[in-house]
């Protein structure tokens, strides 16, 4: 018996017919009852679909009137298993359920259906590693399917030089794609994916497949567009209201850290590996930097078992994590443009301020311009907000090369994507921005591209053994003045020790962005054709290498594994209280 306050429920039979009322509902002007109607006696009957948007509004307001009631379903049921739930009552006298009342018809499954559901049923039985891992893996196979119809089409329509697989371009392609195979095999491990990419980099350089001859430009802009996507990702990745209301240990997580780590870098660097106190400073950058991908992906995890969920501590991780690598990028920028610059020491002291006044003014300009192009109304508004903000940071950093003023480049994309992102938050709750959802689409791509170009400049023939062991030892030290440093930063807070070893602990893998600003001072040397620089540009780069191999895949399994032993689980339904 339906509560009397109860609003019927709207059912659309087809566009000519109009709208079928609940069959609780009693009929008017004591007309008969619409359930069954039928066109006529001789004609098929009439099935009664609901209507989506008009059942979706009912139940909202019947849930509003009566949280209570147990009626307040959708008349919608899911999508099951092995067979589809269609909802449509059975017309009257066609044997209803009990008291007469009508009941759900169900397509009864056919033996394909069911032939399917037993085949995944005994794909789990027999690999639970790979049910459990398939919504993972199945994304970067995917792309590899992707990069098969590529080729594909690439040798159907291109000349034979540039679609044979010795050519440079398909060398280049078949890199990135064996990068992501190799990925895909480590992440079934449960290692991170990026040291299989890595690992394939290394041993296409090694083997004598990295010869691409006339596409070494392109290689420089794919390394700019990953550098260009990670530095979108940070700048959306800043939420004004979390810096407002966490603000001082976000500075103090983001600065004391920093600034231990870089000097550490830089004074171990300069008497261990001979670097210029430039360089030394260069290379702290570099390796100060936090991945985003190992802790938001460690962070996504931890969000569906609750943990960390009670104090705010995800925001202040991810939070800190954007304030470390917008600070290491912009720096980075700032001194690389020192070290390559060719002017007198006046233009070289102007270069970082000049830089940074650039970088300012454009990144505003190019936000506020998202802000209003397109409109939030338009239908494409996300793929064109996307488009917009690629390009945009794109020449960002290209265009500051171009104009002599490469410290510019990092921060103009990094202040698009803050002001850009801070606007789109203060639009209606009803309007979703996806264009973070794109730019993680995006390194999907480029993420390969990254790591097995980093990896294919760690050349064997030419690496010193002394450097290796150097560059471990300035990194094992840094790294642990770094988490001493960034527990000192905590005190003060309301987090108890537990909390702060784990806040502490999540600044310690290092891959992304160390992948993006790595070969840029290489890359920038064989661009200005400063072969002087070469060798110190190398050593930079294998610190980077030796940085990523340590602390990616330890840092990911001590987040991973410390969790539910220093990080409280919520047992209500809210969510991080700063988010």
């Amino acid at each position: 018996m339906p509560h009397p306050l109860t609003p019927p429920r709207i059912y659309i039979t087809s566009v000519e017919e109009g709208t079928v009322e609940d069959s609780n509902a009693p009929p008017k002007d004591g007309g008969p009852s619409l359930v069954g109607a039928r066109t006529n006696e001789s004609g098929p009957s009439s099935v009664a679909i609901p209507s989506i948007d008009l059942a979706m509004a009912l139940s909202k307001q019947q849930l509003i009137m009566h949280p209570t009631n147990n009626d307040g379903a959708l008349p919608l049921t899911s999508v099951g298993d092995s067979e589809w739930h269609c909802p449509v009552r059975a017309a009257v006298g066609d044997g209803g359920g009990e008291n007469g009342a009508p009941q759900q018809y169900r397509r009864p499954a056919s033996p394909a259906d069911r032939s399917a559901a037993t085949t995944m049923a005994m794909i789990a039985r027999k690999c639970p590693s790979l049910e459990r891992n398939w919504p993972v893996t199945s994304q970067p196979l995917a792309l590899l399917i992707v990069f098969a119809f590529l080729w594909a089409v690439a040798y159907a329509i291109l000349p034979p030089e540039l679609s044979h697989p010795a050519g440079g371009l398909m060398r280049l392609v078949f890199l990135f794609v064996g990068a992501q195979a190799c990925g895909i095999l480590v992440s079934l491990t449960g290692l991170p994916d990026m040291l299989g990419m890595l690992f394939w980099g290394v041993l296409y350089a090694n083997v004598g497949w990295a010869d691409f001859a006339g596409y070494e430009r392109v290689e420089v802009f794919l390394r700019e567009m990953a550098l260009v996507n990670i530095m979108l990702l940070a700048g959306l990745g800043l939420d004004y209201a979390a810096l407002r209301s966490l603000f001082r240990f976000i500075m103090q997580l983001t600065l004391v850290p920093t600034v231990a780590e870089v000097a550490a870098v830089a004074v171990l660097s300069h008497y261990l590996l001979a670097l210029p106190w430039l360089w030394g400073v260069l290379l702290g950058l570099v390796e100060t930097a936090i991945s985003p991908n190992v802790v938001v992906t460690v962070l996504l995890r931890l969000k569906e078992e609750r943990l960390g969920l009670n104090k705010g501590i995800h925001t202040l991780i991810i939070a800190m994590t954007s304030c470390n690598d917008v600070l290491a990028i912009f720096l980075f920028g700032v001194i690389l443009g020192v070290i390559f610059s060719t002017g007198d020491l006046t233009s070289q002291i102007l270069q970082g301020p000049i830089g940074i006044v650039i970088g300012l003014v454009y990144g505003g300009l190019c936000g506020v311009a998202l802000l209003y192009v397109p409109s939030y109304h338009a239908k494409y508004t996300n793929g064109l907000r996307f488009s917009m903000a690629a390009l945009a940071g794109t020449l960002s950093v290209v265009g500051s090369k171009k104009v002599g003023y490469p410290s510019a480049g990092a921060l103009g994309c990094i202040v698009t994507a803050f002001v850009a992102g801070t606007g789109w938050r203060k639009r209606p709750p009803t309007e979703r921005n996806e264009v973070s959802m794109y730019l993680d689409l995006l390194w999907k791509f480029l993420k390969p591209v990254s790591f097995s170009l980093i990896g294919k400049e760690v050349n064997f023939s030419v690496l010193a053994g002394e450097t290796v062991l150097y560059g471990a030892v300035t990194l094992l030290v840094a790294v642990l003045l770094r988490l001493i440093f960034s527990y000192l930063s905590t005190m003060g807070s309301e987090l108890n020790w537990k909390e702060k070893a784990y806040v502490t602990l999540s600044g310690f893998p290092k891959a992304t962005v160390q992948a993006a600003l790595g070969p840029a001072a290489l890359d920038l040397a064989r661009s200005l054709n400063a072969t002087e620089e070469y060798a110190r540009a190398q050593t930079v780069l294998i610190v980077t290498v030796l940085a990523i191999i340590f602390t990616a895949p330890l840092g990911a399994l001590l987040m991973i594994k410390l969790a539910p032993r220093w990080l409280k689980r919520s047992t209500d339904e809210r969510t991080d209280q700063y988010s």
